[in-house]
């Protein structure tokens, strides 16, 4: 984006493979951890989870074990995660806009509205994740 004319250079068919492969393989092993915390728990009682999606903190609520080491590594493998992927994404944000002062008015305004819109992904996306992620499990409502 701050270079428009060396993107064909700097985006080249190699990195955006391996891009690709490094979104798919960190998800994958998001995803394998909290399989792997949550496969040895043992479960009694009723097996209802009173939220309209299951994630991991209600389903400890069904779990007849201590969780706290569990959600240590919850808060560890999700909340961080989270805080870390926001705040690089908002500082690569912060990168483009002061790169922008060096263009014309034009070229300004079209860059921060398509910036905004993302930004507000960004925010709208990480903020509850971060939010849910990075409370202890312990004050967690029934709302």
């Amino acid at each position: 984006i701050c270079k428009p004319l060396y993107y064909t250079t700097i985006m080249s068919r190699p990195i955006c493979h391996r891009l690709v492969a490094g979104s798919w393989v960190g998800g994958f092993f998001h995803s394998i951890i909290q399989i792997f915390i949550t496969i040895p728990l043992p479960f009694c009682g009723p097996n209802i989870i009173d939220h309209y999606f299951c994630d991991l903190h209600p389903l400890f609520k069904l779990a007849c074990t201590d969780t706290f080491v569990v959600g240590v590594i919850m808060f560890v493998n999700s909340g961080l995660f989270s805080v870390f992927s926001f705040l690089f994404l908002v500082s690569s944000y912060i990168v483009i806009l002061y790169n922008l002062r060096n263009h014309s008015a034009e070229g300004r305004r079209k860059a921060l509205s398509t910036c905004a819109s993302h930004i507000m992904v960004v925010v709208l996306f990480f903020g509850p994740a971060i939010f849910l992620y990075l409370r202890p499990a312990s004050t967690y409502t029934e709302d």
